[in-house]
């Protein structure tokens, strides 16, 4: 299979760049020209199913004994409060507190056996984000590899001109790193996602960074356009690089950003029917999630949206029984509205966190005299975890793998992040072989196992 990334590295002296030629073999150089290497990226992804992906994050880790892997034959202290209930797909229960989900269970699909073996955030936040482990931890935070939202935004840029590629709403926070392992690494700070801030539920909400400084308008920004393009023909001749033709680049698509309708339009939630809002939920996770779909539609590529406040070691019914029902009417709001516009087919939805949580229940303790925290509540897991997956080519209705009788481990079809990674890398055309060049150039494989869950797709 050719696999071709043409992005920017610097040039050999024949104009070549060294990235056009990772993957390309011996046998491809000898039957493919420049022309072919440029068209087969050109076409990178044209016959992927999803154009767009949103992934609703739930950051601090969710259990996915509560959620989406019930155990209702366990002890008491393992199977959690809530019971779990059927869906429109036979077999396929979820916890009573998704009933909106539970109508919708044909358009989503769980993988139920997800593990990546660590308890720590920062290890954890980085596996799921990046794929990798890398030594990442409480000790050692910073961040190691780009993130695959960082990678799809480069590999596939916007789905129309003026949209940023990739965003975050209402930021991008990983275990209270911002933009932590959502962001581009080694790739560059402008495979960062771009930040909305504030709350979409507001009346008032605005988004950073959008609107034209006082006094200057889309005009005056054209005289000055103009004036640098005559300006940047004189340093021009002294670059053989290709350094100004990428600057050039970053520069219209700020330009577009900031003096284009599209992006104002889609963050303007007013124009939104107020039913639809309802729909979703009027409060700042449902409305971030509805931003997340205007987002898609007017042409962004990646959308995250962060759910906060999952790290449950104590106090865990009032926190589910809050949490839990925004997350359904959001969840289920989203993919009905996908399939009404007819845009579920090309959007791809993924819900999970960094972890789960353990299968026992916790004394309320924490460490303390039993319930001098308040109620019991679960502690970190990764040794048994969920994903959700659904639309953008994605089966829905499935259940892939399943853990113990207790929750605590894979018992069939054990899937590593690498898998989810490489799932959503085929669904959205991009090969999950794909090598990048590192800071020092050399050949970095996207993913340590690029086998996608074929069952899924």
């Amino acid at each position: 299979m050719l696999r071709v990334d043409a992005g920017g590295t610097g040039q050999y002296c024949d104009g070549l760049n060294r990235r056009s030629f990772v993957q390309l073999g011996v046998a491809g150089m000898a039957s493919l020209g420049l022309g072919d290497v440029l068209r087969a990226k050109a076409n990178a992804g044209s016959g992927a199913k999803a154009r767009a992906a949103i992934l609703i994050w739930l950051d601090g880790g969710p259990s996915h004994l509560d959620l989406y892997d019930l155990k209702p034959q366990a002890p008491a202290e393992v199977r959690g409060l809530w019971s779990p209930i059927p869906t429109n797909v036979p077999g396929f229960d979820i916890t009573e507190l998704f009933p909106k989900q539970a109508q919708v269970a044909d358009k989503f699909s769980i993988v139920r056996s997800l593990y990546h073996d660590t308890g720590d955030h920062f290890a954890g936040g980085h596996r799921m984000l990046t794929s990798k482990d890398m030594g990442v931890s409480g000790a050692n935070t910073v961040g190691k590899f780009p993130s695959f939202g960082s990678i799809i935004a480069r590999e596939r840029g916007p789905n129309r001109r003026g949209m940023p590629a990739y965003i975050a709403v209402p930021v991008a926070s990983s275990i209270g790193l911002v933009p932590g392992y959502f962001g581009g690494n080694w790739l560059g700070a402008h495979l960062d996602p771009f930040q909305t801030g504030g709350d979409p539920n507001n009346t008032d909400f605005k988004v950073q960074n959008v609107d034209l400084v006082a006094g200057m308008s889309v005009d005056r920004l054209d005289d000055r356009r103009t004036l640098y393009a005559s300006l940047d023909r004189i340093p021009r001749t002294l670059d053989r690089r290709g350094t100004f033709d990428a600057l050039d680049r970053f520069d219209r698509d700020a330009y577009d950003f900031v003096s284009g309708k599209q992006a104002r339009e889609a963050f303007d939630m007013s124009r939104e029917d107020d039913a639809v809002r309802e729909r979703y939920g009027r409060d700042s996770w449902g409305q971030s999630v509805l931003l997340a779909r205007r987002l898609v539609e007017a042409g962004s590529t990646f959308v995250t949206v962060h759910f906060g406040g999952w790290d449950n070691h104590w106090d865990l019914k009032s926190a589910m029984e809050s949490y839990l029902p925004r997350v359904d009417a959001a969840v289920s709001s989203l993919f009905t509205d996908l399939s009404e516009r007819g845009l579920l087919d090309s959007t791809l939805v993924i819900l999970c966190g960094e972890f789960s949580r353990t299968p026992r229940m916790n004394d309320g303790g924490n460490g303390g005299p039993p319930l001098s925290m308040g109620t019991p509540g679960r502690d970190h897991w990764g040794a048994a975890m969920f994903c959700l997956l659904g639309g953008g080519g994605i089966r829905g209705g499935q259940i892939v793998g399943s853990t113990d009788a207790r929750g605590e481990r894979p018992l069939t079809r054990a899937v590593r992040p690498e898998h989810i990674h490489a799932t959503i890398y085929k669904a959205m055309g991009i090969d999950p072989a794909l090598q990048l060049l590192d800071h020092r150039g050399r050949p970095t494989a996207v993913l340590d196992d690029p086998s996608p869950i074929e069952e899924l797709l």
